[in-house]
């Protein structure tokens, strides 16, 4: 299996430490930050750096900024921040585990739960994922590969499940574009990819979670 791999940006990374402070008890809730000087000199980075960083904490709702008083710390768990800013810091490997449980449970989910429209849209996106991954379209073939993907979450027809797989789906459209220069492994694997539509019209659930495990198995191998 290949390791996918993130890169952080500069303050997203000591957005992260500052985080991992506050959630060890570092700094409590309700104390101040120090100074966005001594925040500098501490990490060893620029002041726009901490701005940034501390904005994207004040917006998951970790720090307050209180006007001519100071920054300070407003929770110190994750228990309420939004999934698109959880998954933005998810760790590749985090991320890619549970893009891989998922792929399995929907595709059982849909085998039993799909309709004829569910269907129409599947094939639809593995026809769009085939003829671009012909012609060698490596951002429209990603496009369609997870497309295909998301109409198989909705055709399992729970609501969450839908709702986190497409939250997913956007980080990993721009990890695929940096692992995969070409469309060579859509083309090697688009034979799985129908067969697993094949399983979810025959409605045979065990194929389909058997079909969808051999996906990831081939295109991380």
């Amino acid at each position: 299996m290949k390791n996918l791999i993130i890169k952080k940006s500069l303050a997203e990374e000591i957005a992260y430490r500052l985080r991992e402070q506050i959630s060890s008890g570092y700094y409590k809730i309700n104390e101040k930050l120090p100074t966005e000087p001594e925040l500098m000199e501490s990490f060893g980075v620029g002041r726009s750096t901490i701005r940034e960083a501390v904005k994207s904490l004040v917006q998951s709702g970790f720090l307050r900024v209180q006007q001519g008083a100071g920054t300070f710390v407003e929770k110190t768990t994750a228990d309420s921040e939004p999934m698109d800013e959880r998954l933005k810091r998810a760790s590749a490997q985090d991320l890619d585990e549970v893009r891989q449980l998922l792929e399995m449970k929907i595709a059982e989910k849909a085998a039993i739960n799909r309709s004829g429209v569910d269907i129409i849209a599947i094939k639809r996106h593995l026809a769009d994922r085939k003829t671009t991954a012909d012609n060698n379209l490596i951002e429209e073939c990603i496009e369609a590969d997870i497309q295909f993907h998301v109409a198989i979450a909705e055709a399992a027809k729970n609501e969450i499940i839908a709702d986190l797989y497409r939250s997913m789906a956007i980080h990993l459209k721009k990890w695929f574009l940096t692992i995969y220069p070409d469309t060579a492994i859509f083309k090697e694997t688009q034979y799985l990819h129908e067969q697993l539509l094949k399983d979810i019209i025959a409605c045979d659930s065990k194929k389909a979670w058997n079909t969808a495990a051999k996906i990831i198995g081939r295109v991380y191998q």
